[in-house]
């Protein structure tokens, strides 16, 4: 992957090439786009292993926009508390994840994780 990284109108942006895929992402506070989401970076780890529970820690930390190591803790947080199990497949890690398992905000403790990941997108029964 190769990146450059320019200044348009006092924002500064990254560009991204991957396989003849290109992202634009601002990287700093005076961009015009939200520097926040509605979805936490666990909920965006589950959605990345719900649809490829093979997929590397290195891509799930690109995915997400954080760090390799960000990714193996919040990875390694969601198998202490249940939500996935990880499994050695030759030299790589394959996850499972517990759809059937409640969100854990008391606000929605009544909805099950796999619910939000089928909202999203993602068939995590597969």
């Amino acid at each position: 992957m190769h990146a450059l990284q320019y200044v348009l109108n006092n924002a500064c942006y990254r560009i991204r090439a991957k396989h003849s895929v290109y992202s634009i992402t601002c990287v700093n506070y005076d961009c015009e786009m939200a520097d926040w989401t509605f979805l936490t970076n666990h909920a965006h780890v589950l959605l990345c292993v719900s649809k490829d529970p093979g997929m590397r820690l290195r891509d799930i930390a690109e995915a997400v926009g954080i760090t390799e190591r960000a990714a193996q803790r919040i990875i390694a947080e969601l198998v202490a508390d249940g939500y996935l199990t990880r499994e050695r497949d030759g030299r790589r890690n394959r996850y499972q994840l517990y759809p059937e398992l409640p969100l854990r905000h008391p606000l929605e403790h009544n909805h099950q994780i796999g619910e939000l990941l089928m909202t999203l997108g993602s068939d995590p029964r597969h």
